[in-house]
């Protein structure tokens, strides 16, 4: 996966980078400088990513890319004389926060999306939220690879990033000409799909923590590419001779190609999800009455069942989750031991019919 920025017309950026240390600095001077800083960040974040030789990818997107959003805040508060200095509430005479050394405290990028005057959309906020999240749980501990299960959200990053930046400063600040598309190295077969959807490396607490999230989005809001930025890759096998060779065709969502690809990618992601009790219910209504939840306990525990390698079921706010996977493992384990978990058929009543030996009654 790579972060793209929409092919637009180039534009010129015409500012200057020489002697901004000696120059007075004035309200628009330091703005300038914080847009040109995040420009430059966002920059380096995508360039980070898109590095074949760097395997810290997310985590250095997801910091510099933080940075970057907050230089533009700052700009734009600045700009619109919005405090953006930490400072002790209450007091008559502001009294600003300090570092160690003396240096004034800005606010941090949740604190400048919490204000009221933040010019952000709430969906681009969310987006940012969910990137605060996942950074606090990975800035204090090592995490395997998480690049391809978050890069639709790095994404959306990118992209509400340059339409924020054209919004609040102007088009020659744009990174539409940037990334427009990358060459890839190698294709992507059904096998390397289906191994990206598996996700079976995402460390458990990340897990956790996107799914808490997106939880707790509406369908709307989860869909939205202002939120998560997602695009599905066809293979063209086919086209016409005299149109433009493109690799990469965009259709739009509501078109008949667009709308049978969600089919497939739907059936692909989409996992139903069941409580441990479900799971033993749906079995006892199969006849396997016999069948309870420590039964279901001592199996899941046998074929260390909650291993993510397995992708059998997930943690959701504490509580375990099973995938129709795992239903179908139990199945199968209850019909490979029926004589344990159903019951045998009941024996029929017999009479006694003039003394003679019993005869099965008739119902």
């Amino acid at each position: 996966m790579r972060i793209l920025f929409p092919d637009y017309t180039p534009v010129s950026f015409g500012y200057n980078r020489c002697d901004m240390a000696t120059r007075k600095r004035s309200v628009g001077s330091v703005a300038s400088e914080l847009v040109k800083k995040a420009r430059e960040a966002m920059l380096a974040a995508v360039q980070v990513f898109n590095n074949p030789h760097i395997d810290f990818k997310a985590e250095l997107f997801i910091v510099t890319t933080i940075i970057a959003w907050t230089y533009l805040l700052h700009a734009y508060y600045r700009k619109k004389r919005i405090e953006y200095r930490q400072f002790k509430a209450g007091v008559k005479n502001r009294h600003f926060l300090r570092t160690k050394f003396g240096a004034i405290r800005h606010l941090g990028l949740e604190e400048c999306l919490n204000l009221k005057e933040c010019p952000l959309d709430d969906l681009v906020k969310k987006n940012l939220y969910f990137l605060i999240g996942i950074r606090h749980e990975v800035e204090h501990q090592m995490t395997r690879r998480i690049d391809d299960q978050l890069s639709a959200k790095f994404q959306a990053a990118a992209l509400n990033f340059n339409t924020a930046i054209k919004k609040l400063f102007g088009d020659k600040y744009s990174l539409d000409r940037e990334q427009a598309f990358t060459i890839q190295f190698a294709g992507i077969s059904e096998k390397t799909a289906k191994e990206l959807l598996a996700q079976a490396d995402l460390p458990k607490h990340i897990h956790s923590y996107i799914v808490q999230f997106e939880n707790a989005l509406t369908q709307e809001e989860f869909d939205d590419p202002r939120f998560s930025y997602r695009v599905a890759f066809l293979r063209k096998t086919a086209g016409s001779k005299t149109a433009a060779d493109k690799v990469v065709e965009f259709f739009p969502p509501d078109s008949d190609v667009a709308i049978e690809a969600n089919k497939v990618f739907l059936k692909e992601t989409e996992k139903k999800k069941y409580r441990p009790s479900t799971v033993v219910k749906q079995m006892k209504a199969e006849g396997y009455t016999r069948f309870g939840m420590q039964h279901h306990t001592d199996l899941w525990k046998d074929r260390d069942a909650k291993n993510p390698k397995h992708q059998l079921g997930a943690e959701v706010e504490g509580t375990w989750f099973w995938y129709e996977a795992w239903i179908n493992e139990v199945r199968k384990h209850c019909q490979e031991n029926q004589t344990t978990y159903k019951p045998s058929a009941t024996p029929p009543k017999t009479t006694a019919t003039n003394g003679g030996p019993p005869t099965a009654a008739t119902a």
